[in-house]
């Protein structure tokens, strides 16, 4: 595994959103697909190796990157960095590096009604820190780049859509 990767996925090992276990808000929803259809989370460049062979993980090819799709429980340690930084997204700005709420998370995770001021500070914090180590490689920095993108598309959609 590389070395950004191993950093930012320590620093993210104990930080949760809230203080408390924030799944009992929602009933684990980011933990599990809906009825009919399979979700995940995307990899960030190499993680893929941490998750294969894994029990109960499945991995697909996509677009933009390899998807991880949950078993709906897995040892906290397996846990790809897509779900330790939930519903939280590393974003490259000309200023540097900041925790934003991922776009995607929105439908999902009841925390975003709040906003980011409504988690704990150390976990916006350690997202942050995070994305800063990862944007030290080269290939992570473009994915990380490509997500920011990605949200800025989907923020403009739903403030043109009145959301």
């Amino acid at each position: 595994m590389r070395d950004e990767l191993r950093k930012a996925r320590s620093l993210l090992e104990t930080v949760t959103p809230l203080k408390t276990d924030c799944g009992r808000v929602c009933g684990a929803r980011c933990c599990s697909s809906m009825e009919g259809e399979e979700t995940g989370m995307l990899l960030f460049p190499g993680e893929e190796e941490t998750l294969a062979g894994k029990p109960g993980w499945t991995l697909r090819d996509t677009e933009a990157g390899k998807l991880a799709v949950c078993p709906g429980k897995c040892d906290r340690a397996d846990r790809p960095l897509a779900c330790r930084i939930f519903p939280l997204l590393p974003v490259v700005r000309e200023d540097g590096i900041r925790a934003a709420a991922d776009e995607r998370a929105r439908a999902v995770c009841p925390l975003l009604r709040q906003g980011i001021r409504g988690m704990d500070p150390a976990f916006t914090e350690a997202v942050r820190e995070a994305g800063r180590i990862l944007a030290g490689d080269p290939e992570t920095r473009a994915f990380l780049v490509m997500l920011t993108e990605e949200q800025d598309g989907l923020k403009a959609l739903r403030k043109k859509l009145g959301g």
